[in-house]
């Protein structure tokens, strides 16, 4: 089995995460395996299976919502030099494509910031992080200074890092503060109270607007009390559902979908038309899921490369184990295009 992993992965050079600079870099500048014939000789399977492994950014209409929003917020906020700047925090179930629209966003944001600025690759226009488990106040701003690659040592404190990583966002040009899992704080307990506090600080001090991601936040500690009342007094919230199947529209934008990720397929005996046709059983699969969808797609086009079906069908689509939270919603054994 070792040896088996280690062909699959020969020549895989693993990614910095998007969580410090230089792999946040890498993801806003590196760009996507190109798509080529299927038949193409020079193309090996290994290319072709990465190349259905990272399949494009599928751009859907929460995404272009939350897109227009921030926009907007960062024309309100760009002349507010202190105080309570606007935010946005988007919510919703997992899978949904949360943190997915949050990094597009913040690439999109930022190459629109290097289009403006030529030359200055000083400049870190976006900061993107994820709470981590159990965080206290010094544990969230060290995921700030490990992002931009300040050293920190134990003699340290809290204060201390604050300024330094306060100080360094504002030098550097930052305007967007991206952050993941912000479900994470508990505010019933002390150490996520005063996380909750320091973020609330990180807003005022830092001159950018602040996008946070979270599963559920209407349900979360972080929006009870004064200090929730305080959140909500200053974000929108977004909520990111999953893609509904109920009207006319809402197959139109589902079939949309379905037909931008077929048409990335490269399978060399894949019938065209063949997710279409599956629509409403690929949605009740994945409950409408973005995510979920996505890994769908994905891992059958792995196996119809490594087994050499070449092509993705509704039997095999049935044999892709999904995400708990997709399998939660059952099996259909036979679902009717309505």
């Amino acid at each position: 089995m070792v040896s088996e992993l280690s062909n699959n992965t020969a020549g895989f050079a693993p990614l910095a995460p998007p969580t410090v600079w230089q792999g946040w870099d890498a993801f806003v500048s590196r760009p996507t395996a190109p798509a080529r014939d299927a038949d193409d000789p020079d193309w090996s399977q290994m290319e072709r299976e990465d190349y259905h492994s990272e399949l494009a950014v599928m751009r859907t209409p929460a995404m272009d919502s939350v897109f227009t929003a921030v926009r907007r917020l960062l024309l309100v906020n760009r002349r507010q030099q202190a105080g309570a700047r606007r935010g946005l925090i988007i919510s919703g179930p997992a899978t949904t494509g949360k943190t997915t629209t949050m990094m597009a966003l913040g690439r999109s944001f930022q190459l629109a910031d290097a289009r403006q600025h030529p030359g200055c690759g000083d400049r870190r226009p976006v900061l993107f992080i994820s709470v981590p488990p159990a965080a206290t106040p010094k544990m969230l701003v060290s995921e700030f200074a490990r992002f931009l690659g300040m050293p920190i040592t134990d003699r340290l404190n809290q204060t201390q890092i604050t300024s330094a990583v306060c100080d360094l966002l504002g030098e550097l040009g930052t305007q967007l503060v991206l952050i993941d899992d912000v479900h994470l704080l508990d505010t019933q307990r002390r150490a996520g109270a005063e996380t909750s506090d320091q973020l609330k600080y990180l807003g005022e001090r830092i001159p950018a607007t602040f996008v946070y991601s979270a599963i559920d936040i209407e349900t979360s500690s972080l929006l009870s009390g004064v200090r929730g009342a305080q959140i909500a007094g200053r974000f929108k919230i977004f909520r990111h559902r999953p893609l509904a199947y109920a009207t006319d529209q809402d197959r139109a934008v589902w079939d949309d979908l379905l037909r931008t990720i077929e048409d990335l397929l490269r399978l060399r005996a894949h019938r065209p038309g063949t997710l279409l046709k599956h629509a409403a059983y690929l949605h009740a699969r994945t409950a409408g899921r973005i995510g979920s969808l996505s890994h769908l797609i994905r891992e059958a086009a792995l196996i119809a490369i490594t087994e050499g079906t070449e092509r993705i069908t509704k039997q095999l689509l049935s044999e892709v184990e999904l995400d708990a939270a997709a399998e939660a919603q059952g099996r259909p054994a036979r679902t009717r295009r309505p």
